[in-house]
């Protein structure tokens, strides 16, 4: 069987692209990583979707990135709030949910699991429409990530493939909610918002886009939110 990495943070968009991986026929490695983010949940919410998809190989890693004063993911600053999809996706600068380099650490360890495993995908839930601003989530970047890993590995230097799939990547909100419902996704066991509250916030631009992406698919989000 074809074997694939999947990097499942326990969010919406991670799920669907690990359900398209199963749809696909992958025998599927998920990463889970822990680099004390505010939001914690979603590791459970990993396990959940693991469970749900019936994978096997679940790893959650701990990483000690200590960088709590240039992200508001983790430490004591506070994620952006009670902003319009609009303002979220038209905004100019790269927001303070920015966490340096996280795609690019979180695909090595993957590319690492990947050569190990003799794995021929990596599948990541990037998408490039309705997102928040951050640099590592673009097409380009993954191309120039691509054009790297061809030649760093022994796997790939002799002749093999390891491929970066991003199946969301141009699809919006709305859109890879919908593909979910195609691929049976619990959405209830998926974790979205950047605090860690006992239910979801509501107010912070992840809560914010994946309400709306569920209003224009003509359903209610099945989390418990603070704020309606």
């Amino acid at each position: 069987m074809k074997k694939a990495v999947c990097l499942l943070s326990g969010g919406l968009d991670s799920a669907v692209a690990t359900a398209q991986a199963t749809k696909e026929g992958y025998e599927i490695t998920a990463l889970t990583f822990d680099y004390g983010q505010k939001h914690k949940k979603e590791i459970n919410a990993a396990a959940k979707i693991a469970s749900d998809l019936n994978i096997k190989e679940h790893k959650i890693i701990k990483l000690e990135l200590k960088i709590p004063h240039t992200t508001s993911l983790i430490g004591e600053n506070t994620p952006p709030q009670n902003r319009s999809p609009e303002e979220i996706n038209k905004q100019k600068k790269i927001p303070s949910t920015y966490v340096p380099a996280r795609n690019t650490i979180f695909l090595a360890i993957a590319l690492a699991h990947a050569e190990t495993t003799n794995s021929q995908a990596i599948y990541l839930g990037a998408h490039s429409i309705d997102y928040s601003g951050y640099p590592d989530c673009r097409p380009e970047y993954f191309k120039k990530y691509q054009q790297l890993i061809d030649i760093a590995t022994k796997k790939t230097t002799e002749g093999d493939e390891i491929k970066i799939k991003t199946p969301l990547i141009y699809l919006n909100k709305a859109q890879i909610i919908k593909k979910g419902f195609n691929l049976d996704v619990n959405y209830k066991h998926t974790w979205s918002c950047y605090l860690g509250g006992k239910k979801a916030c509501g107010r912070c631009d992840a809560c914010i886009l994946r309400k709306e992406g569920f209003k224009q698919n003509g359903c209610d989000d099945p989390l418990d939110y603070e704020t309606k």
